[in-house]
Protein backbone atom coordinates (compact mmCIF):
# COMPACT_ATOMS: atom_id res chain seq x y z
CA UNK A 1 0.00 0.00 0.00
CA UNK A 2 2.99 2.24 0.77
CA UNK A 3 2.08 5.90 0.17
CA UNK A 4 -0.60 5.10 -2.39
CA UNK A 5 -3.15 7.29 -0.60
CA UNK A 6 -0.84 10.07 0.57
CA UNK A 7 -0.95 11.58 4.04
CA UNK A 8 -3.39 13.68 6.06
CA UNK A 9 -2.37 17.32 5.82
CA UNK A 10 -5.51 19.09 7.11
CA UNK A 11 -8.22 18.28 9.64
CA UNK A 12 -11.28 20.47 10.23
CA UNK A 13 -14.16 20.00 12.66
CA UNK A 14 -17.42 21.87 13.08
CA UNK A 15 -21.00 21.19 14.14
CA UNK A 16 -23.96 21.78 11.85
CA UNK A 17 -27.52 22.01 13.17
CA UNK A 18 -30.53 20.34 11.61
CA UNK A 19 -34.25 20.30 12.27
CA UNK A 20 -36.81 17.52 12.20
CA UNK A 21 -40.12 18.18 10.43
CA UNK A 22 -41.86 17.87 13.82
CA UNK A 23 -40.64 17.81 17.40
CA UNK A 24 -39.91 14.38 18.84
CA UNK A 25 -41.75 13.74 22.10
CA UNK A 26 -40.97 11.61 25.13
CA UNK A 27 -39.89 8.01 25.36
CA UNK A 28 -40.41 5.74 28.38
CA UNK A 29 -37.41 7.22 30.21
CA UNK A 30 -36.89 10.75 28.94
CA UNK A 31 -38.76 13.94 28.25
CA UNK A 32 -39.19 15.55 24.85
CA UNK A 33 -36.34 15.03 22.39
CA UNK A 34 -37.10 18.27 20.57
CA UNK A 35 -36.83 19.41 17.02
CA UNK A 36 -33.14 20.36 16.67
CA UNK A 37 -30.36 17.93 15.82
CA UNK A 38 -26.60 18.42 16.28
CA UNK A 39 -24.38 17.05 13.52
CA UNK A 40 -20.69 17.05 14.60
CA UNK A 41 -18.55 16.70 11.48
CA UNK A 42 -14.86 16.17 10.87
CA UNK A 43 -13.19 16.52 7.48
CA UNK A 44 -9.87 14.92 6.53
CA UNK A 45 -7.86 16.25 3.58
CA UNK A 46 -4.79 14.67 2.04
CA UNK A 47 -1.75 16.05 0.29
CA UNK A 48 -3.29 14.61 -2.89
CA UNK A 49 -6.08 17.19 -2.69
CA UNK A 50 -8.85 14.71 -1.76
CA UNK A 51 -11.15 15.13 1.25
CA UNK A 52 -13.62 13.00 3.15
CA UNK A 53 -15.96 13.86 6.00
CA UNK A 54 -18.30 12.26 8.47
CA UNK A 55 -19.55 12.17 12.03
CA UNK A 56 -16.78 12.44 14.61
CA UNK A 57 -16.49 13.90 18.08
CA UNK A 58 -12.71 13.72 18.17
CA UNK A 59 -11.22 16.48 20.30
CA UNK A 60 -8.52 18.69 18.86
CA UNK A 61 -5.96 16.76 20.93
CA UNK A 62 -7.09 13.44 19.47
CA UNK A 63 -7.30 14.81 15.93
CA UNK A 64 -3.77 16.16 16.15
CA UNK A 65 -2.45 12.59 16.47
CA UNK A 66 -3.59 11.89 12.91
CA UNK A 67 -2.20 15.03 11.30
CA UNK A 68 0.71 14.18 9.02
CA UNK A 69 0.10 10.43 9.18
CA UNK A 70 0.25 8.45 5.94
CA UNK A 71 -3.12 6.86 5.33
CA UNK A 72 -1.34 3.55 4.93
CA UNK A 73 -0.47 3.63 8.64
CA UNK A 74 -4.17 3.76 9.51
CA UNK A 75 -5.27 0.86 7.28
CA UNK A 76 -5.07 -2.91 7.49
CA UNK A 77 -4.00 -5.30 4.74
CA UNK A 78 -7.49 -4.98 3.15
CA UNK A 79 -7.12 -1.17 3.10
CA UNK A 80 -9.77 -0.81 5.82
CA UNK A 81 -9.43 1.43 8.90
CA UNK A 82 -7.57 -0.06 11.84
CA UNK A 83 -8.97 0.18 15.40
CA UNK A 84 -6.35 2.88 16.04
CA UNK A 85 -8.31 5.10 13.62
CA UNK A 86 -11.66 4.63 15.41
CA UNK A 87 -11.96 8.34 16.30
CA UNK A 88 -11.99 9.26 12.60
CA UNK A 89 -13.63 6.10 11.28
CA UNK A 90 -16.47 7.68 9.27
CA UNK A 91 -14.44 10.50 7.69
CA UNK A 92 -11.75 7.96 6.82
CA UNK A 93 -14.20 5.60 5.06
CA UNK A 94 -15.58 8.55 3.08
CA UNK A 95 -12.05 9.59 2.15
CA UNK A 96 -11.11 6.06 1.07
CA UNK A 97 -14.17 5.86 -1.14
CA UNK A 98 -13.31 9.14 -2.82
CA UNK A 99 -9.67 8.16 -3.30
CA UNK A 100 -10.75 4.92 -4.96
CA UNK A 101 -13.73 6.35 -6.82
CA UNK A 102 -16.13 3.86 -5.21
CA UNK A 103 -19.08 4.04 -2.82
CA UNK A 104 -18.32 2.83 0.69
CA UNK A 105 -20.74 -0.08 0.26
CA UNK A 106 -18.53 -1.39 -2.56
CA UNK A 107 -15.42 -1.19 -0.36
CA UNK A 108 -17.24 -2.94 2.48
CA UNK A 109 -18.98 -5.59 0.39
CA UNK A 110 -18.45 -9.27 1.08
CA UNK A 111 -18.62 -9.79 -2.70
CA UNK A 112 -18.81 -6.93 -5.18
CA UNK A 113 -20.33 -9.29 -7.75
CA UNK A 114 -23.50 -9.57 -5.65
CA UNK A 115 -24.28 -5.84 -5.51
CA UNK A 116 -27.40 -4.81 -7.38
CA UNK A 117 -27.54 -1.11 -8.16
CA UNK A 118 -29.06 1.19 -7.31
CA UNK A 119 -28.63 -0.25 -3.82
CA UNK A 120 -31.94 -0.28 -1.94
CA UNK A 121 -31.84 -0.93 1.81
CA UNK A 122 -35.01 -1.28 3.94
CA UNK A 123 -35.47 1.48 6.51
CA UNK A 124 -37.97 2.35 9.21
CA UNK A 125 -39.43 5.66 10.34
CA UNK A 126 -38.28 6.24 13.91
CA UNK A 127 -40.28 9.41 14.61
CA UNK A 128 -43.31 8.00 16.45
CA UNK A 129 -42.56 9.29 19.95
CA UNK A 130 -45.01 10.02 22.78
CA UNK A 131 -46.38 13.33 21.50
CA UNK A 132 -49.82 12.31 22.76
CA UNK A 133 -49.30 12.57 26.53
CA UNK A 134 -51.27 15.81 26.89
CA UNK A 135 -54.33 14.23 25.32
CA UNK A 136 -56.85 12.84 27.80
CA UNK A 137 -58.43 10.05 25.77
CA UNK A 138 -56.78 6.99 24.31
CA UNK A 139 -58.73 7.50 21.12
CA UNK A 140 -57.36 11.02 20.63
CA UNK A 141 -53.82 10.02 21.58
CA UNK A 142 -53.80 7.00 19.30
CA UNK A 143 -55.29 9.01 16.44
CA UNK A 144 -52.55 11.62 16.74
CA UNK A 145 -49.69 9.09 16.51
CA UNK A 146 -51.49 7.25 13.73
CA UNK A 147 -51.79 10.51 11.80
CA UNK A 148 -48.02 10.95 12.02
CA UNK A 149 -47.48 7.41 10.76
CA UNK A 150 -49.86 7.96 7.87
CA UNK A 151 -48.14 11.22 6.91
CA UNK A 152 -44.80 9.43 6.89
CA UNK A 153 -46.35 6.62 4.84
CA UNK A 154 -47.26 9.26 2.26
CA UNK A 155 -43.57 10.25 2.31
CA UNK A 156 -42.66 6.71 1.21
CA UNK A 157 -42.00 5.03 4.55
CA UNK A 158 -43.36 1.51 4.83
CA UNK A 159 -41.88 0.44 8.17
CA UNK A 160 -42.42 2.14 11.52
CA UNK A 161 -41.13 2.05 15.09
CA UNK A 162 -43.38 3.18 17.92
CA UNK A 163 -42.18 4.33 21.33
CA UNK A 164 -44.08 2.56 24.10
CA UNK A 165 -43.80 2.34 27.87
CA UNK A 166 -45.99 5.30 28.75
CA UNK A 167 -46.83 3.75 32.12
CA UNK A 168 -43.20 3.58 33.20
CA UNK A 169 -43.02 7.27 34.05
CA UNK A 170 -45.36 9.60 32.17
CA UNK A 171 -48.76 8.03 32.84
CA UNK A 172 -50.25 5.81 35.55
CA UNK A 173 -49.23 2.24 34.84
CA UNK A 174 -52.56 0.80 33.73
CA UNK A 175 -53.47 3.91 31.75
CA UNK A 176 -50.08 3.84 30.05
CA UNK A 177 -50.43 0.20 29.05
CA UNK A 178 -53.87 0.83 27.59
CA UNK A 179 -52.57 3.84 25.64
CA UNK A 180 -49.63 1.85 24.26
CA UNK A 181 -51.99 -0.83 22.99
CA UNK A 182 -54.37 1.71 21.49
CA UNK A 183 -51.51 3.47 19.68
CA UNK A 184 -50.14 0.23 18.22
CA UNK A 185 -53.54 -0.77 16.90
CA UNK A 186 -54.21 2.68 15.44
CA UNK A 187 -50.85 2.79 13.66
CA UNK A 188 -51.43 -0.65 12.17
CA UNK A 189 -54.80 0.49 10.86
CA UNK A 190 -53.24 3.65 9.42
CA UNK A 191 -50.35 2.02 7.55
CA UNK A 192 -51.95 -1.22 6.41
CA UNK A 193 -51.21 -4.89 6.78
CA UNK A 194 -47.97 -4.98 4.77
CA UNK A 195 -45.96 -2.50 6.81
CA UNK A 196 -43.48 -3.76 9.41
CA UNK A 197 -44.16 -2.31 12.86
CA UNK A 198 -41.66 -2.38 15.71
CA UNK A 199 -42.15 -1.20 19.29
CA UNK A 200 -39.47 0.20 21.59
CA UNK A 201 -40.07 0.29 25.35
CA UNK A 202 -36.71 1.84 26.32
CA UNK A 203 -36.63 -0.56 29.29
CA UNK A 204 -40.03 0.71 30.45
CA UNK A 205 -41.77 -2.67 30.67
CA UNK A 206 -41.59 -5.62 33.01
CA UNK A 207 -41.78 -9.15 31.62
CA UNK A 208 -45.48 -9.54 32.38
CA UNK A 209 -46.30 -6.14 30.89
CA UNK A 210 -44.42 -7.09 27.74
CA UNK A 211 -46.42 -10.32 27.51
CA UNK A 212 -49.71 -8.48 27.96
CA UNK A 213 -48.95 -5.85 25.30
CA UNK A 214 -47.77 -8.47 22.82
CA UNK A 215 -50.79 -10.67 23.50
CA UNK A 216 -53.28 -7.82 23.08
CA UNK A 217 -51.62 -6.65 19.86
CA UNK A 218 -51.12 -10.14 18.39
CA UNK A 219 -53.34 -9.23 15.45
CA UNK A 220 -50.95 -6.35 14.62
CA UNK A 221 -48.14 -8.82 13.81
CA UNK A 222 -45.31 -6.79 15.36
CA UNK A 223 -41.86 -7.32 13.88
CA UNK A 224 -39.80 -6.76 17.02
CA UNK A 225 -39.95 -5.64 20.64
CA UNK A 226 -36.93 -3.48 21.47
CA UNK A 227 -35.45 -2.93 24.94
CA UNK A 228 -38.47 -4.42 26.67
CA UNK A 229 -36.89 -4.21 30.13
CA UNK A 230 -33.47 -3.94 31.67
CA UNK A 231 -31.30 -6.56 30.02
CA UNK A 232 -31.57 -9.92 31.75
CA UNK A 233 -30.84 -13.27 30.07
CA UNK A 234 -33.27 -15.18 32.29
CA UNK A 235 -36.13 -12.83 31.45
CA UNK A 236 -35.26 -12.85 27.76
CA UNK A 237 -35.21 -16.64 27.79
CA UNK A 238 -38.65 -16.69 29.40
CA UNK A 239 -40.01 -14.13 26.94
CA UNK A 240 -38.68 -16.24 24.06
CA UNK A 241 -40.33 -19.38 25.43
CA UNK A 242 -43.62 -17.52 25.89
CA UNK A 243 -43.54 -16.10 22.34
CA UNK A 244 -42.97 -19.58 20.93
CA UNK A 245 -45.79 -21.05 23.01
CA UNK A 246 -48.15 -18.29 21.86
CA UNK A 247 -47.13 -18.68 18.23
CA UNK A 248 -46.01 -15.05 18.00
CA UNK A 249 -43.21 -14.37 15.51
CA UNK A 250 -41.87 -11.27 17.26
CA UNK A 251 -38.11 -10.74 17.38
CA UNK A 252 -36.37 -9.58 20.57
CA UNK A 253 -34.11 -6.60 19.84
CA UNK A 254 -31.56 -4.86 22.05
CA UNK A 255 -28.22 -3.08 22.15
CA UNK A 256 -28.98 0.63 21.78
CA UNK A 257 -28.67 1.72 25.39
CA UNK A 258 -26.62 -1.07 26.99
CA UNK A 259 -24.10 -1.89 24.28
CA UNK A 260 -22.36 -4.63 26.26
CA UNK A 261 -20.48 -7.72 25.16
CA UNK A 262 -23.05 -9.86 27.02
CA UNK A 263 -25.52 -9.12 24.22
CA UNK A 264 -23.30 -10.87 21.71
CA UNK A 265 -23.33 -14.00 23.86
CA UNK A 266 -27.09 -13.76 24.13
CA UNK A 267 -27.35 -13.34 20.35
CA UNK A 268 -25.23 -16.45 19.90
CA UNK A 269 -27.56 -18.30 22.28
CA UNK A 270 -30.66 -17.01 20.44
CA UNK A 271 -32.00 -15.03 23.42
CA UNK A 272 -31.76 -11.80 21.42
CA UNK A 273 -32.34 -11.99 17.67
CA UNK A 274 -31.61 -8.39 16.58
CA UNK A 275 -28.50 -6.46 17.67
CA UNK A 276 -28.69 -2.66 17.61
CA UNK A 277 -25.37 -1.18 18.69
CA UNK A 278 -25.28 2.51 17.78
CA UNK A 279 -23.77 3.09 14.35
CA UNK A 280 -21.55 5.94 15.54
CA UNK A 281 -20.56 4.71 19.00
CA UNK A 282 -19.73 1.28 17.59
CA UNK A 283 -18.15 2.65 14.35
CA UNK A 284 -18.56 1.45 10.79
CA UNK A 285 -15.44 -0.71 10.92
CA UNK A 286 -16.45 -2.43 14.15
CA UNK A 287 -19.93 -3.05 12.77
CA UNK A 288 -18.35 -4.95 9.88
CA UNK A 289 -16.68 -7.29 12.36
CA UNK A 290 -19.79 -7.54 14.53
CA UNK A 291 -22.00 -8.21 11.52
CA UNK A 292 -19.81 -11.06 10.36
CA UNK A 293 -20.17 -12.71 13.75
CA UNK A 294 -23.94 -12.19 13.82
CA UNK A 295 -24.21 -13.72 10.36
CA UNK A 296 -22.34 -16.79 11.56
CA UNK A 297 -24.91 -17.19 14.34
CA UNK A 298 -27.96 -16.46 12.18
CA UNK A 299 -28.77 -13.26 14.11
CA UNK A 300 -29.85 -9.91 12.64
CA UNK A 301 -28.22 -6.48 12.55
CA UNK A 302 -30.12 -3.20 12.78
CA UNK A 303 -27.77 -0.43 13.95
CA UNK A 304 -29.29 2.20 16.19
CA UNK A 305 -29.17 5.76 14.91
CA UNK A 306 -30.84 8.84 16.26
CA UNK A 307 -30.11 12.55 16.33
CA UNK A 308 -27.01 12.68 14.10
CA UNK A 309 -28.73 12.82 10.67
CA UNK A 310 -25.93 11.06 8.78
CA UNK A 311 -26.99 7.71 10.23
CA UNK A 312 -29.88 7.79 7.76
CA UNK A 313 -27.34 7.43 4.98
CA UNK A 314 -24.17 5.73 6.23
CA UNK A 315 -25.85 2.77 7.97
CA UNK A 316 -27.15 1.33 4.72
CA UNK A 317 -23.63 0.97 3.35
CA UNK A 318 -23.23 -2.00 5.73
CA UNK A 319 -25.94 -3.94 3.92
CA UNK A 320 -23.60 -5.31 1.25
CA UNK A 321 -21.35 -6.82 3.92
CA UNK A 322 -23.85 -8.11 6.50
CA UNK A 323 -26.30 -10.73 5.26
CA UNK A 324 -28.56 -10.23 8.27
CA UNK A 325 -28.75 -6.45 7.91
CA UNK A 326 -32.44 -5.73 8.49
CA UNK A 327 -33.21 -2.00 8.66
CA UNK A 328 -31.73 1.48 8.56
CA UNK A 329 -33.18 3.55 11.40
CA UNK A 330 -34.37 6.73 9.67
CA UNK A 331 -34.67 10.01 11.62
CA UNK A 332 -35.96 12.54 9.08
CA UNK A 333 -33.97 15.78 9.34
CA UNK A 334 -32.92 18.74 7.22
CA UNK A 335 -29.46 20.18 7.95
CA UNK A 336 -28.34 23.40 6.23
CA UNK A 337 -24.90 22.90 4.78
CA UNK A 338 -25.29 19.15 4.29
CA UNK A 339 -26.18 17.93 0.82
CA UNK A 340 -27.95 14.56 1.00
CA UNK A 341 -29.89 15.03 -2.23
CA UNK A 342 -28.35 11.93 -3.83
CA UNK A 343 -30.32 9.80 -1.36
CA UNK A 344 -34.05 9.20 -1.27
CA UNK A 345 -36.60 7.06 0.54
CA UNK A 346 -38.65 5.00 -1.89
CA UNK A 347 -41.27 2.43 -0.91
CA UNK A 348 -39.72 1.80 2.49
CA UNK A 349 -36.11 1.67 1.32
CA UNK A 350 -33.18 4.07 1.36
CA UNK A 351 -31.91 4.27 -2.20
CA UNK A 352 -28.13 4.71 -1.93
CA UNK A 353 -26.20 6.55 -4.66
CA UNK A 354 -23.28 5.05 -6.57
CA UNK A 355 -21.21 8.16 -5.83
CA UNK A 356 -17.75 7.77 -4.25
CA UNK A 357 -17.52 7.62 -0.46
CA UNK A 358 -20.80 8.05 1.34
CA UNK A 359 -22.20 10.20 -1.49
CA UNK A 360 -22.81 13.25 0.70
CA UNK A 361 -21.75 16.84 0.11
CA UNK A 362 -20.84 19.88 2.22
CA UNK A 363 -21.66 23.49 1.46
CA UNK A 364 -18.27 25.08 2.05
CA UNK A 365 -19.29 28.45 3.47
CA UNK A 366 -21.67 26.87 6.00
CA UNK A 367 -19.07 24.34 7.10
CA UNK A 368 -16.35 26.97 7.47
CA UNK A 369 -18.69 29.09 9.58
CA UNK A 370 -19.22 26.05 11.82
CA UNK A 371 -15.45 25.51 12.09
CA UNK A 372 -14.97 29.12 13.20
CA UNK A 373 -17.99 29.08 15.53
CA UNK A 374 -16.68 26.37 17.86
CA UNK A 375 -14.71 23.84 15.90
CA UNK A 376 -11.06 23.70 14.93
CA UNK A 377 -8.76 23.49 11.93
CA UNK A 378 -5.34 21.81 11.94
CA UNK A 379 -2.90 22.17 9.04
CA UNK A 380 0.38 20.37 8.54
Amino acid sequence: MANEFGKIDRIEAGTLFGRRPRAAGNNARLGGHGIEVEVPLLRLSTDQGVSGFGISQASVEVARRYLGQPLSSLLDAQARPLPAAAAIDFPLWDLLGKLRGKPVYALAAASAADIKTPLRVPCYDTSLYMNDLELASDEAGAALIASYARADYEDNHRNFKIKVGRGARHMPLEAGIRRDIAVIKAVRAAVGANASIMIDANNGYLLNIAKRVLAETADCQLFWLEEAFHEDPELYAELGRWLAAEGLNVYIADGEGWAAADLMRWAQAGLVQVLQYDIFSHSFSKWLRTGAQLDAWGARAAPHHYGRHLGNFVSGHLATAIAGFTFVEYDETSTPGLDSSAYRVEEGCVVIPEAPGFGLGLEEATFQAAVKAGGYALTL
